[in-house]
This record gives C-alpha cells, sequence and structure tokens, in this order.
C-alpha cells in the first residue's frame, strides 16, 4: 500500500510545466521569496538535475555533499541536508546526481511515492512547501505532483507555448485517477508577458479558456532583473525589491495565500 498523505503540515505545491524555459526555476526562488515575506515558514525543493534553483539562491551545486539524490535514494534522511538561505528560505539542494536517479527509482516499487515519504518528516516545520519540477514528465515530476496538494503551470505569454500544456494536463489526469486524488490544478502563471505586445496580450486572453483552468494574476513581465539576481544569489526580491517582477510575484504570492 502506498503510504498516506498527511492531512496537517505544510501545504506542497508542484511547479511544473515539461517545456524549459518557462521562468519556472524563476518562479520557485520569487514565490518563496514573497511567502517569506508574508511570515510563512517556507521549504524549496529542487528536482532538476541541472540545479539552477540551487545555484539562484547561492549555493554552489558542486560543492554540495549531500542533495535530493540522496534523500530520493534512501541515503540520507531530508532534514540533514536542507539548507538555510538569505532569501528567509530553506533549500532542498539539487547536484549533477539527480541524473542518475530516475533509472535507479525506476525498479523500486511504489517509487511515485519517495518524495511524499520524505517530505512526511518536515511537514510540520513548514507552511508551504515549493517543488520546482525538471521540464520533462519523468519519475520525478511523477513524484512531485503525487506528493503535492497544488500545481502551478508556469507558461510564456507565447503561442508556441501552449504546445504540451495538454499532455501535462493529462498527466496529471492520470495522476489524480491512480496516485493523488487530492491534486488540484492551482492555474496557469503567464510569464515573461510583455504589455506591448497584441500577441501576448492575446495569448493571455486565450490560455484560460483554452485548458479551462484559473490564470493567476497578474501576470509576471519580461524584464532583465531576473537574470541578473541569480549572480548574487539571491531572488529579484531582494536585487531589485521594487521592480514590476517583484511586485508580479508578491501580488501572485498573496493571492495564493488563502490557498495554503
Amino acid at each position: 500500500m502506498p503510504p498516506r498523505q498527511r492531512s496537517s503540515g505544510a501545504t506542497i505545491l508542484a511547479v511544473a510545466n515539461q517545456k524549459g524555459g518557462v521562468a519556472k526555476t524563476t518562479s520557485v526562488a520569487s514565490l518563496g521569496a514573497a511567502f517569506a515575506e508574508l511570515g510563512k515558514r517556507v521549504l524549496l525543493v529542487d528536482l532538476d538535475a541541472q540545479a539552477c534553483l540551487t545555484f539562484s539562491l547561492g549555493v554552489d551545486p558542486d560543492t554540495v555533499e549531500e542533495s535530493i539524490h540522496h534523500v530520493l535514494l534512501g541515503q540520507a534522511e531530508l532534514r540533514d541536508v536542507l539548507v538555510a538561505c538569505d532569501d528567509g528560505v530553506d533549500l532542498v539542494p539539487s547536484s549533477i546526481d539527480l541524473a542518475g536517479t530516475e533509472a535507479v527509482l525506476l525498479g523500486r516499487p511504489a517509487r511515485e511515492y519517495v518524495l511524499q515519504s520524505a517530505l512526511a518528516d518536515v511537514r510540520k516545520d513548514y507552511d508551504v512547501i515549493l517543488l520546482d519540477c525538471s521540464p520533462s514528465l519523468g519519475v520525478l515530476t511523477l513524484n512531485a505532483l503525487t506528493a503535492a496538494q497544488g500545481l502551478i503551470i508556469p507558461m510564456p505569454c507565447e503561442m508556441l507555448s501552449h504546445r504540451g500544456v495538454g499532455q501535462l494536463l493529462d498527466t496529471v489526469a492520470d495522476v489524480k485517477k491512480f496516485l493523488n486524488k487530492k491534486l488540484k490544478v492551482i492555474g496557469i502563471l503567464p510569464t515573461l508577458f510583455d504589455g506591448r505586445s497584441t500577441h501576448a496580450q492575446e495569448v493571455l486572453a486565450d490560455v484560460g479558456e483554452r485548458y479551462g483552468l484559473p490564470v493567476l494574476s497578474p501576470p509576471i513581465p519580461r524584464t532583465v532583473r531576473f537574470a541578473e539576481a541569480p549572480a548574487v544569489g539571491r531572488s529579484i526580491l531582494a536585487t531589485s525589491r521594487s521592480s514590476k517582477g517583484a511586485k508580479a510575484y508578491r501580488d501572485v504570492a498573496t493571492s495564493l495565500v488563502p490557498t495554503l
């Protein structure tokens, strides 16, 4: 029997889209910092072997001795790999070792529940846990969707970015049917939005109706400030506090608080 999902403790939100370059990691780091500003206890989990979230929060993936890889394979307890970050959040870091984790998990029974079990011991210590998923629909993303209560789908306001969202939603339907009946799609988070572009405005107007999903507001604007933040190991909320991007993520986080 798969382990039962805890009914108390942190709300777990997966941030997923199998398409790369959709501002997924930026959204996890920025929403995490915004929740922390609102007084929430926040844990971020890097589930991508590229370790972009880990690097973005000021942790060198090459110096990480134990990561989420070791946790998922039962070689370390999640509590023992936590890193406190300057943005007021805790991080479960990733490393290149995670590239081989899926191959090992494939041969294990109840493999989709490994992350849920690992998080169970720390859920009571946090108000919200954000899972930064890899750009694929493999075992690690399935683990995230199985552990989570909610899913946020970042999507650039470009027509080609629609491609793949339907496939992700098919996977979500399967997860809800077989693995996690409580999973709910919180909404699509429009990213890389250029308010001057008629095309971007048309995509923004179309996306909610196309998929029958809520669209989180406001859309996250396209700005170079997002690219500058990881260089100093902080989110845009720290490096450019008054920017439109920082304000947008604060507003989205505030709108999500009632769901936590």
